[in-house]
């Protein structure tokens, strides 16, 4: 015969509830949420009162059993020797029962078991008005295990009011003090318990779980180690659960956790505790160093369990600090999110926000900076879905790159590094557009669009007032202050033969509008609709919501699946810009990029500001010419090498506007192909973040805008077999020599 891992024992229901009230038995503390419902423990002392087995219980020995020593104020006598695996429920509700103690509901709100027995027909109701005014109902069977209760008091004072209402024949009389005594007698029900041998790990006591419990809830680490904080740091966890109940609703008594972003369950808090002081994502072996195992040798220690616990405990610290979790909150609208209806990841969200308690307060980053780079990891990590697909491992793979890390410089760095490679310039032109092929309404693309219309300050379509301003959560009505509108509605788009949803919702085919305007817009289709509304704006004002909504030229006159494909690209190129606000790092690096096409032609070449006649066509000779294109890239990398700027093609040194028609190209993104080329070929595909192109109309004329934000190390330009270094000097770009390159670099480049 095999060797067993448990081993059968025998409990009364009253040992039960004295082993949990001096701690032998680790009971999670009764404030915690209690799922069953009143009328399911109804149906459990039923079953008891009628002599039914009620299942048995599954326990699991602790290594730690004796001599231990709890962290923490705690009033039980003892650190538990079992911990209960199966039979929470049902141990929780005769405990809170008999011993007339509240539960705490999923809302957090407090309720008592009140449990009704009805003597004469022996039977249990959960107690409501009706029972309460019943006479026939003990309407809580809880006084008779009182300390305090004397049975015969309450037989007769059971009777009496019960004679009030009806006669009382002396056969119904003895029913009645026998059936009260039956019930009195519950606390001699016996149990049979299942006690798991301490020698087993956690993946053997979940596997156990689910072979004997096929319909219970599937036990993972957090479950494991939540319940090893309830033995040995009960006050712990008691802080994880209320700041988790007081993040749920408003506080009008002072500072709280609650947001606007998301409600946290207990065991995701305790991932970020991990997270932080363990830099550990993994669950796996936490639990093993909690309990104070020894990885190597198998061995528990009471002194290392202390020592781990203090870590945990330190981290906690950190993670519910309000000013903390608030600050934190600051870097997700840095970065244009506004509410939990914009955030797709809750996962993304926690682990930005350990990274966020990293920086702060192990890595001293200043709070100006750390916000900035935060804001930019989680715009990042949301859009590509970074923690979406196997979030521990993503984390734990992010955790090991801080492992080594020293100072606040590198701590920075690792994040804006990651944050480069996660997006290179074929993310932009060729991932996000198809990512953005989808109607999904939970779409990471989408919400970073709409992020990305807040960054900009964008309007909503058709409205002079800012998207931002009906994302924030100030007032809510009847209706959402903007709604998603179709630009192609859906009536018009069956009337032409376009009848599937997943077609019809696709984001590319959805805006951002007043809710009054949506209503106005109705069925009609875009051609229809538009020639209204553009009487409400200017041309400049209409091309410029145009770029902030991503609509292509003459969008109502397009195919409808042509308009998708266009639309798709053009967001990606909104959001791009977006994120290069959180790039650069100064407010001074991207201030030209909101200045008008007129404004910067009136002001003239700069530092910031250069024009150019044509990209590759040399005008003189009507031939393309490679003389141009390096010049083009000679201003580029002047730029990159000093403050940044704004090379505009398509118009000459004076300010008279040229145009791009005459490059040659067969179209727009053709021709924002070829410069791409150019500077991976000439420069290299690592400056390619530092560098976001468009097209705008300008005197009836298409000209393209290079926009160049500071490079964070230094550009060269191939020019054959030779490398050569520009730099920005007034209007003009100038060559260094080696001696100077050098002398430059130390200055501009140097940490």
């Amino acid at each position: 015969m095999s060797e067993t891992v448990f081993k059968q024992v025998n409990y009364t229901l009253s040992s039960l509830v004295d082993s949990i009230e001096l701690g032998n038995i680790g009971l999670p503390d009764i404030q915690r949420p209690f799922v069953w419902k009143n009328a399911k423990v109804r149906d459990l002392f039923d079953s008891m009162y009628r002599g039914y087995p009620v299942g048995y219980l599954l326990f699991w020995q602790n290594a730690l059993s004796e001599g231990v020593r709890t962290i923490g104020l705690d009033k039980k006598q003892r650190a538990p020797g079992l911990l209960i695996v199966d039979g929470q429920q049902r141990l929780t509700s005769l405990y809170a029962v008999v011993k007339r103690i509240p539960v705490t509901r999923a809302n957090f709100q407090k309720e008592q078991i009140r449990i009704a027995f009805n003597p004469l027909q022996e039977k249990f109701e959960v107690t409501d008005a009706a029972i309460e005014r019943d006479k026939s109902y003990i309407p809580d069977i809880s006084i008779l295990w009182s300390k305090d209760t004397d049975m015969f008091e309450v037989v007769d004072n059971y009777l009496s009011e019960l004679k009030k209402s009806r006669e009382v024949t002396s056969e119904e009389e003895k029913k009645i003090k026998k059936s009260i005594s039956k019930l009195q007698n519950l606390l001699s029900f016996p149990f049979t318990a299942l006690e798991l041998s301490p020698e087993i790990g956690e993946e053997d006591v979940a596997d156990v779980f689910v072979r004997i419990n096929s319909k219970g809830t599937p036990l993972n680490q957090s479950d494991f180690i939540l319940t090893l904080m309830s033995v040995f740091w009960d006050e712990g966890r008691s802080q994880l659960e209320q700041f988790c109940r007081d993040a749920r609703q408003p506080s009008i008594k002072g500072p709280s956790p609650f947001n606007y972003f998301i409600k946290p369950e207990p065991d995701q808090m305790l991932r970020v505790c991990v997270g932080l002081g363990f830099k550990r994502a993994r669950l796996q072996y936490i639990y093993s160093l909690l309990r104070g195992k020894d990885l190597d040798t198998g061995q528990f220690s009471d002194e290392r369990r202390v020592a781990q616990f203090e870590i945990l405990k330190k981290a906690q610290e950190r993670v519910l600090n309000l000013q903390y979790w608030h600050d934190f909150m600051h870097c997700l609208r840095y970065a244009g999110f506004r509410s939990d209806k914009m955030i797709s990841s809750r996962n993304t969200l926690l682990f930005s926000y350990v990274l966020y308690l990293m920086g702060r307060t192990e890595y001293k980053v200043e709070e100006f900076r750390l916000r900035r780079v935060i804001a930019r990891w989680f715009f990042m990590a949301s859009l590509t879905g970074r923690y979406t697909s196997s979030p521990e491992s993503a984390l734990e793979f992010d955790l090991a790159r801080f492992r080594e890390v020293k100072d606040a410089e590198q701590f920075v760095s690792i994040l804006e590094r990651a944050c480069e490679l996660a997006m290179p310039e074929d993310f932009w032109t060729i991932t996000l557009p198809n990512d953005l092929a989808t109607s999904s309404p939970q779409s990471p693309s989408l919400f970073a669009y709409h992020a990305a219309l807040v960054l900009i300050e964008a309007k909503a379509l058709f409205s002079n007032q800012k998207v931002a301003d009906f994302l924030d959560h100030v007032s809510q009505g009847t209706k959402s202050g903007v709604e998603r509108h179709h630009l192609f509605p859906r009536a018009y788009l069956s009337k032409i033969g376009i009848t599937e949803k997943r077609d019809i919702n696709q984001i590319a085919n959805y805006t951002l509008v007043e809710w009054g305007d949506n209503i106005k817009i109705s069925d009609q289709s875009p051609a229809e609709y538009l020639s209204t509304f553009k009487t409400r704006f200017g041309r400049d004002e209409l091309n410029q919501m145009y770029q902030w909504h991503a609509l292509p030229e003459n969008w109502e006159q397009m195919q409808y699946r042509e308009f998708l494909e266009a639309r798709r690209v053009l967001i990606a190129r909104v959001i791009q810009k977006a994120y290069q606000i959180l790039t650069a790092e100064k407010k001074g690096e991207i201030a030209q990029t909101s200045v008008s096409i007129d404004k910067m032609v009136e002001t003239g070449e700069s530092t910031y500001i250069e024009f150019k006649s044509t990209l590759r066509m040399n005008l003189h000779t009507g031939v393309k010419d490679p003389k141009m294109e390096l010049a083009v890239l000679k201003t580029i990398a002047g730029f990159l090498n000093t403050h940044g700027g704004t090379l505009m093609i398509g118009i000459s040194d004076d300010g008279t506007v040229l145009g791009i028609a005459g490059e040659g190209f067969e179209n727009e993104d053709k021709m924002s192909l070829h410069l791409v080329n150019l500077i991976k070929d000439r420069m290299g595909p690592i400056f390619l973040p530092f560098i976001h192109i468009r097209f705008e109309d300008y005197k009836d004329n298409r000209v393209m805008i290079v926009e160049c934000t500071k490079a964070k190390s230094p550009v060269y330009v191939k020019d054959g077999t030779i490398e050569r270094f520009y730099i920005r000097t007034g209007p003009s770009t100038s060559e260094l020599t080696a001696s100077q390159i050098q002398d430059y670099i130390k200055q501009r480049f140097s940490p």
